[in-house]
């Protein structure tokens, strides 16, 4: 029986492919194939056999070309792991000295290529419901087509009853500590820590404190406003008991030298809509794409954030917009990282790029 040692690495990346439905495909286990992602029949004499799918829709996929995928013949991001060392783009090489830095627009935005953007919120720019200040800060207007995402800012006392109808709610406490409660069930909740509300449910704030109690929402799929509810319906969906997920160092999953960890997904109910929170460390990732639309919250440090023929700075508070399949690099300039939270729809697993 052939062991892992046997495998070859045909790429450190995995393959884009559309699948056909209806259609097997014979996808390369050995890596000896010279029509990757496919067997050729390089793998006789290994005892690796091909792995056959058939596919059942036609859908865009990302293929294993490392081979040392969990999850065969898809791609699971084992390739982030084949050295010690995310990654890396050199931000001082001739072409990306040429790239030009791209200032804000009046509102806030500073637009990259292909609907890519840095938003930053100023508080002057919020609306007010009672004790709530808000703001949509990711929407239609930005070319989002899966998710959009609000800023809630919550003054002492308890704020309005929020809902997005049947979607699925992430939220996100940036600062402050407090209390959402979610279809009548209470939950207390800290920095750095996501929530879930599942499709149908409402949910509010509490904050018993002097510092304001700073949340993001993320709707999924794309909400174009919040939903104002008198009183909150008592609907919360037992089955799936635990909402609130904190930080955790020894949850944290590698990806070479960068860590990252689950705050919402489908350990908690959520199995299309996921929230996680990482480091960077002082580098810039090589260029690379997503087949999720994402939204990433800078929670410390600074760096610049690249597409093809432009750059813009972030900073902690900021928020990045990622469309789907974009061509995006970020850079941690900070010596002492940075850390981040981003909210993946649809999808379950931040680590995987091609």
């Amino acid at each position: 029986m052939a062991g892992d040692a046997d495998v070859v690495v045909a790429a450190k990346k995995p393959y884009y492919f559309e699948l056909v439905a209806g259609r097997t495909y014979y996808w390369c286990a050995c890596g000896r194939s010279r029509k990757q992602p496919f067997c050729d029949g390089s793998h006789k004499g290994t005892g690796i056999e091909p792995l056959a799918y058939k596919a059942t829709a036609a859908e865009e996929v990302l293929l294993c070309a490392c081979k040392k995928t969990g999850t065969p013949p898809f791609c699971d991001g084992s390739h982030n792991n084949l050295s010690e060392v995310y990654d890396r783009d050199d931000p001082d090489s001739p072409a990306n000295r040429a790239i030009p830095m791209i200032a804000a627009d009046a509102d806030g935005k500073a637009r990259l290529n292909g609907g890519c953007a840095v938003c930053t919120i100023e508080p002057e720019t919020l609306e007010r419901k009672g004790v709530l200040g808000h703001r949509r800060i990711i929407g239609a207007e930005d070319g989002a087509l899966h998710q959009s995402l609000f800023y809630l800012e919550c003054a002492r006392g308890v704020s309005p009853v929020v809902g997005f109808g049947d979607r699925h709610v992430v939220l996100f406490v940036s600062a402050g500590v407090g209390r959402v409660v979610i279809a009548g069930r209470s939950f207390p909740i800290d920095t750095n820590a996501g929530a879930y509300v599942r499709p149908g449910e409402t949910f509010c704030l509490e904050n018993d404190g002097e510092a304001p109690f700073k949340v993001f929402a993320a709707a999924c799929p794309r909400a174009d406003a919040i939903e104002w509810h008198e009183a909150m319906a008592s609907n919360f969906d037992d089955k799936l008991p635990k909402r609130v997920v904190g930080l955790d160092r020894h949850a944290r999953h590698t990806m070479g030298d960068r860590f990252f960890q689950m705050l919402v997904d489908k350990s908690i109910g959520s199995d299309v809509a996921t929230q996680f929170i990482g480091d960077i460390p002082l580098s810039k990732a090589t260029p690379h794409r997503h087949l999720y639309e994402e939204s990433l919250i800078i929670l410390s440090g600074e760096g610049c954030m690249w597409t093809e023929e432009k750059k813009a700075p972030v900073r902690a508070g900021d928020v990045i917009f990622l469309p789907r399949k974009q061509l995006h690099s970020l850079e941690c300039t900070d010596p002492g990282g940075m850390l981040v939270v981003g909210v993946i729809y649809p999808g379950d697993n931040p680590s995987i790029n091609y």
